[in-house]
Formats: structure tokens, C-alpha cells, sequence
């Protein structure tokens, strides 16, 4: 392999856990870039934004800045200027809409609910998907629940694209896997019966973003 070769890296389960390196994670990082070796550190988590990526990185002695690619970002990638777009994600999903040029125009945990019956919250759900969208995209945030996949399965049976910053259905974590946001996207998919456009590894919209990366 010619020393100039890229080398692409998770991050969670591979430097780190919950931002905890892991035992020769750093030391390897820095023998690969000492040997001439540009290191892109290729993610799937797309709750983080780009810059909290590269600051914890920082935090535990990697220089990442413009070396962190997202699943969030790789999502993005496939959204239109102007879009409107139903949101179940986190921040680095939020970030990706807004770089995009699309419109966050709703969120699916944004209101919160308390005991209302089932066919109220229905009809309520409705009402908010009236305006109609575009996109729904859907990546890890743990608030989803049950309204949240109302909403965002309506969505796209009313003719919204699906796209999903990720597959994974696990997350690991120092404590062991949890769900992922493959998990979540399993039950909006199951729900509306679309299967997603998944943006990010091993798919094709992250190795598009991954060889631009300049």
C-alpha cells in the first residue's frame, strides 16, 4: 500500500467508546500519519455535529479538523436546495439540512404529549403533516417514540422520499450495544412499508462524500 494512501476509520468501537479512547487507538493514529498516511475518520454516528466530532477527538490528543465525515453529512449530500424536511435525528442531522440549503420545517419529537388517547394523537398528527413534506429523514435521537413514528410513517405514505443517515442497528457503548439508528429506521420502514435510501456506510452516499473529500 503506498505510504500516500488515505487510510479510512471508524470511530465508535474503533478509537472510541462514549468519547473513551480505546487502549492504542491514539498511539495507532499517530504511527499512521507519522508514516504518511491522511486519516478520515469515517462515521456513522449522525447525532453529533461535525464540530463536537472534532473536538472530542481533540480531547484525547487527535487533530481531526476536516478529517470527520458524518452519516449525517452523507445524508445531506442527498437532499435538494429548498426541501422540506421532517426531521427524526439529532443535531448533526439538523446541521446537515440547514448546509444542504433544505428546510427543517418539522421535527418529530419537537412536542411533547402526555396522556391523550391514541385516536387523538392521530388526528393531531395528521393535522401536522397536513403542510406536506418532502423528506423525511430519520437517524438515531432518543426521544423517538410512538407519536414520532406517526408522524414520520404518514409522512411518507403521503409521498415524502425516506432517507436514513444510517443502518447500524446497534450502538456500542462502554456498558454494550444499544439501539441504533437502524433500529429506529426498521419501524418507520415497517410502518409506511418504503424501504430508505441509506446515506451512510457501507452505501454508496458516504463513499461518494468520502472520495470528495478534499
Amino acid at each position: 500500500m503506498p505510504s500516500a494512501a488515505p487510510i479510512l476509520c471508524d470511530l465508535d468501537g474503533v478509537v472510541w467508546l462514549m468519547h473513551q479512547p480505546i487502549a492504542g487507538s491514539v498511539n495507532a493514529i499517530e504511527s499512521l500519519r507519522q508514516a504518511g498516511h491522511r486519516v478520515l475518520f469515517v462515521t456513522n454516528n449522525s447525532f453529533s455535529i461535525v464540530a463536537d466530532q472534532e473536538n472530542a477527538l481533540s480531547k484525547i490528543g487527535i487533530d481531526a479538523h476536516n478529517d470527520v465525515v458524518t452519516s449525517s453529512q452523507a445524508a445531506g449530500s442527498l437532499l435538494r436546495k429548498g426541501e422540506r424536511v421532517l426531521l427524526g435525528g439529532g443535531p448533526g442531522a439538523v446541521e446537515a439540512i440547514e448546509n444542504a440549503g433544505a428546510i427543517l420545517s418539522g421535527r418529530s419529537d419537537e412536542h411533547a404529549h402526555g396522556d391523550s388517547a391514541i385516536h387523538k394523537m392521530n388526528s393531531e398528527t395528521n393535522q401536522e403533516t397536513d403542510q406536506g413534506f418532502d423528506v423525511v429523514m430519520v437517524g438515531y435521537h432518543a426521544t423517538f417514540d410512538y407519536r414520532g413514528l406517526t408522524m414520520l410513517s404518514n409522512a411518507v405514505r403521503d409521498g415524502a422520499r425516506l432517507i436514513a443517515t444510517n443502518d447500524d442497528a446497534t450502538y456500542p457503548t462502554p456498558h454494550g450495544l444499544i439501539p441504533g439508528g437502524g433500529s429506529i429506521l426498521a419501524a418507520v420502514s415497517a410502518a409506511c412499508g418504503v424501504e430508505a435510501i441509506i446515506a451512510g456506510k457501507p452505501h454508496k452516499p458516504m463513499a461518494d462524500l468520502v472520495r470528495d473529500r478534499k
